[in-house]
């Protein structure tokens, strides 16, 4: 049996990749990815890679192997992905693959932004496939706020449509050890089993600004706007009207209570509490 990661070159595969390693033999661990290259570092460590591309269904069908324990993991080119993780799944249930583990949204089904949707279908795929499944339904990151301090820093402020709504987020690495835990633990325990994953805390964008403030000593201020006021900040400032969009509908969920969902799932997988959204602040801050 082998641990198969795809997309393992990728921020969130190298952590995953990171944690197997650290958890079984590494001749047990294959990387799934397009570029050799940006693998070295992996097979240097051991790790067998297989060259694959979501978009290219041909290539995928020496990426698993029957009784593989496959991770897919989410592809990020928005509008694409339902074809992409189609691919994925028709290639593993053509292998044989003894469990596919998928890197969904939070909420499932009843997750109510647009970002949501091609997660949705990957799902509905994965149930209409037969493969044994295990959904692990990530809630957001961390490090999708924490990555973007320099304008916040800049301005002295932190903008949003979100009103008073709360995000329960955790970092990449506890979503990555909840992965690594699920694909190398007993498979009875996880088989044909949903994870709604997220952080112990939800914080609000006001108590986030004021997490910044204090770790970085200035003065940084939460700023609500409205969704279409949001929108012209975020094109104002260069991004593309689609990406744009997709960041304000997804405030809008949070204003709604979409992302402030906690179930403790990930502290009972990783065996631990999930990291503060302020520790995330302060290694972006000493990164910067």
């Amino acid at each position: 049996m082998s641990i198969v990661v795809t997309g393992a070159t990728g921020q969130l595969g190298r952590l995953v990749v990171d944690a197997l390693l650290a958890a079984a033999p590494a001749e047990q661990v294959v990387a799934v990815v397009r570029d050799k290259e940006k693998a070295a570092d992996l097979a240097e460590r051991g790790v067998e890679l297989r060259i694959a591309d979501y978009d290219r269904p041909e290539t995928l069908a020496g990426a698993f192997a029957a009784g593989d324990r496959v991770l897919l993991i989410s592809g990020s080119e928005v509008g694409r992905r339902a074809a992409q993780h189609a691919a994925v799944i028709d290639a593993a249930k053509a292998a044989g693959v003894a469990r596919l583990a998928y890197t969904g949204v939070l909420g499932g089904d009843d997750a109510d932004f647009e970002l949501a949707a091609e997660h949705k279908e990957t799902e509905r795929l994965i149930l209409a496939s037969g493969l044994p499944y295990t959904l692990l339904r990530n809630g957001w990151y961390s490090e999708n706020y924490t990555a973007n301090l320099a304008p916040v820093l800049a301005h002295g402020a932190v903008v949003s449509n979100a009103g008073e709504g709360r995000i329960a987020s955790a970092s990449r690495a506890d979503y990555a050890a909840a992965a690594a835990a699920v694909l190398t633990g007993p498979a009875e325990e996880h088989l044909n089993r949903v994870y709604e994953l997220s952080g112990d805390t939800a914080w609000s964008f006001a108590e986030y600004a004021a997490e910044v403030a204090a770790r970085s000593g200035r003065e940084v201020t939460y700023t609500p706007v409205s969704a279409e006021a949001h929108l012209e900040i975020l094109t104002g400032a260069g991004l593309p009207r689609p990406f744009a969009e997709i960041l304000v509908d997804v405030d809008r969920a949070a204003e709604h209570g979409a992302l402030a969902l906690r179930t403790g799932d990930l502290t009972r997988l990783i065996g631990r509490p999930t990291t503060p959204v302020g520790v995330s602040i302060q290694e972006a801050l000493d990164a910067s």
